[in-house]
């Protein structure tokens, strides 16, 4: 048996804590220094910054907390979607940014990305009540073909919409399609 003792070390009778006992984690809590050193005026030996209460923790967590709001079970949005609106809006967007644009295959993808950004700020901008709005931009170009555009979605038709701008040169079409789905 002594032998067993010997071998184990001076650290064999020392008991590790459980993570399920709450009372030895917070002693440990207590026990430990600060790793971060704070510039100015040190507190004295009886009075330290991480001396908190539980009262205090609990009071200082639910300053945080998010302020719950009551529900107001309306199911209409105060101003609806204007389709016309947004599509004068999405069409002069298309029109000033690519007046001067030519076409190539390899500047099509970052054009489409910042036409995007630019259709979505100028949407939200119309400020319609409660729509969240999906964007996409096609720039394809014209080598007599034709093109086809689909898109399926599970739809709201009293509230839902979707608005089409497009730009066409005698090089490519541009496409943009924006889908506003009220949000409850």
């Amino acid at each position: 048996m002594d032998k067993l003792k010997k071998a184990a070390g001076p650290l064999a009778g020392a008991r590790k804590h459980s993570i399920f006992d709450k009372d030895a984690a917070f002693r440990a809590a207590r026990r430990r220094t600060s790793s971060h050193d704070v510039t100015g005026s040190e507190p004295g030996d009886e009075e330290s910054i991480t001396d908190f209460t539980r009262n205090e923790l609990l009071a200082l967590k639910t300053s945080f907390a998010r302020p719950k709001y009551a529900n107001t079970y309306r199911m209409e949005p105060y101003r609806k979607c204007e389709a016309h609106v947004a599509r004068k809006k999405v069409e002069e967007i298309l029109k000033n940014k690519l007046k001067d644009f030519k076409y190539q295959g390899s500047n099509g993808a970052s054009t489409c990305t910042e036409l995007t950004g630019e259709i979505l700020a100028a949407v939200k901008e119309l400020d319609f009540d409660r729509y969240k709005y999906i964007v996409q931009v096609f720039i394809v170009e014209k080598t007599g073909q034709s093109i086809h555009i689909a898109s399926r979605w599970v739809w709201d038709v009293a509230r839902d919409t979707w608005i089409q701008g497009q730009y066409e040169t005698e090089d490519y079409i541009a496409v943009a399609l924006i889908i506003a789905c009220y949000y409850e």
